[in-house]
């Protein structure tokens, strides 16, 4: 009876195949879990700016986080994170505030409202593509 054996380049193909495969896997799943991370730490961070906003300005959360963003007794820096946090809310409620305060100048952090920031809030409130949106807020 004769032996018969595999040349040995298929068996080096069946071995880089196996390392791809697993090694795929172990990406996707890395990348899985980074993104969940990324999704649960916005919605955390989005609770703790909108509780803050609802200490000072009891009632709905986004009426709130529009106040918070419209009082200029607010750093602009706080100001800022309540943009943010209206633009990952999503509601279109925020639009007016929003639009009223983007110029679509550069930036001057020092006197106004991050442009950038704001662009990419009134975005995410006319209902683009917001990868955390699945979850509660």
């Amino acid at each position: 009876m004769e032996k018969q054996t595999e040349p040995k380049s298929s068996s080096r193909f069946t071995i880089i195949k196996k390392v791809l495969v697993f090694g795929s896997l172990i990406c996707f799943t890395f990348l899985f879990i980074v993104y969940l991370w990324a999704c649960f730490d916005t919605r955390s961070s989005v609770k703790e700016i909108s509780a803050e906003a609802m200490q000072q300005y009891p009632g709905d959360r986004i009426e709130a986080l529009i106040t918070y963003v419209k009082n200029e007794n607010h750093s602009l820096r706080q100001r800022n994170r309540a943009v943010w946090a209206l633009g990952q809310i999503g509601d279109q409620r925020a639009l007016p505030v929003l639009t009223e305060s983007y110029t679509g100048r550069p930036c001057d952090h020092d006197n106004c409202l991050c442009q950038r920031e704001l662009q990419k809030a009134i975005e995410l409130c006319k209902g683009g593509l917001n990868a955390t949106a699945w979850l509660p807020r």
